[in-house]
């Protein structure tokens, strides 16, 4: 089954749309013994309950499905470099909090992560009274998915190597699931869009450029966790700039919020985006530019994977004029096979996403560890 399928049985529950096995078989277009034998795992892991006798449809009544009393919640927390959003949501996908705080990548993993700590803490005072199940979070730079570890990140000094899922498990004995942010956003796009297995380019543009790729409903990482990494594409007009990387000439060097915020005297992603958005000449032509050359790389993307919808979010999804130009490059470079039906957009989940496909990781993180 796909992943976080058992996150999408007890929405589906949850919401009433569907309330047996046999309405799970044929909403999710699964064999009855497969979603029969995910349910079971769901009730031995006392999150659903299956009581009582529903109405017939000309057979045996069915069982109804349940979610169990308290199931309790999961948090997701979506890091970027220099702020935290994090969110508890219920086993119906219903978020129950939300909070958004600075917090600074740059001090080190066991400050940062310290401060994410002291962030769910206050939570659980919140929320006394139910469990915490697990934990989700999306970090800005490579992860090892099956280990939680960071490799190689460009912007995340002393992170290399460090085991972040450890980390957070000993301290709070909980599962814990980390990924790249982009990966985390891409998901959250995917469970709000709920528009079956789609093929979706993700881009997560602010202080840096992440992108996750959705393969039939399902997140791909690749080989070594980099899958969606283009950031550091080459592209000529970046010349021969220096990229934090260690390479130069790469996208990020001219496309990212930090890059154009340097460029034109911002003092960071989120006043160039206001500048930009206050129409302030040199910060729009900036962002205009950074979104054709964006575009330019993603048109390749397009072309080889030919996805359903190229959506953007981050800081700079909200400047319209960085939009405009990542889809008009897009319909210039691309096939017009690879264009027909696209839709290049913002997400429809916003700053929100990070934080509900971190959430996603972390049910399925828990549901992992009952079968285990």
């Amino acid at each position: 089954m796909p992943q976080a399928s058992t996150a999408e049985i007890l929405r589906l529950v949850s919401s009433g749309e569907a309330s047996s096995r046999t309405d799970l078989a044929r909403i999710l277009g699964l064999a009855r013994s497969t979603v029969s034998l995910r349910v079971q795992e769901l009730i031995d892991a006392g999150l659903l309950t299956e009581t009582g006798e529903g109405p017939s449809r000309g057979g045996r009544k069915p069982r109804v499905l349940k979610p169990a009393g308290d199931g309790g919640y999961v948090v997701g927390a979506d890091l970027g470099a220099q702020h935290v959003r994090l969110a508890a949501y219920d086993l119906r996908g219903e978020r129950l909090h939300l909070t958004e705080t600075e917090l600074d990548i740059t001090e080190g993993p066991e400050a940062c992560l310290t401060g994410l700590l002291e962030i769910v803490g206050d939570l659980t005072q919140i929320l006394a009274g139910q469990r915490l199940l697990g934990l989700g979070v999306g970090l800005p730079g490579p992860v090892n998915f099956e280990d939680g570890r960071v490799e190689r990140p460009a912007r995340m000094p002393g992170w290399h190597g460090f085991e972040v899922r450890d980390w957070l498990t000993e301290r709070l004995n909980i599962p814990v699931a980390v990924d790249n942010d982009a990966n985390v956003v891409a998901l959250g796009e995917l469970h709000t869009r709920n528009r079956g297995p789609e093929h979706l380019v993700v881009v997560k543009a602010g202080t840096g450029v992440g992108c996750g790729v959705i393969v039939s409903g399902v997140v791909h990482r690749g080989a070594n966790g980099v899958s969606g990494d283009v950031s550091h594409v080459r592209v000529q007009a970046a010349g021969e700039n220096l990229c934090a990387c260690g390479n130069t000439g790469c996208l990020e060097t001219i496309a990212s919020g930090a890059a154009i915020a340097r460029g034109v005297g911002a003092r960071d992603t989120r006043h160039l985006v206001e500048l930009a958005n206050d129409a302030e000449p040199q910060a729009t032509a900036a962002v205009r530019r950074a979104g054709g050359h964006l575009g330019e790389v993603l048109s390749t993307v397009v072309n080889f994977f030919n996805p359903h919808a190229v959506l953007l979010t981050g800081l700079l999804s909200s400047v319209e004029p960085y939009v405009a130009a990542v889809r008009g490059a897009l319909y210039e470079r691309c096939l017009p096979m690879a264009t027909q039906n696209l839709q290049v957009a913002v997400a429809q989940a916003g700053p929100d996403a990070g934080p509900l496909g971190a959430g996603m990781l972390a049910l399925h993180q828990v549901h992992r560890k009952e079968r285990n």
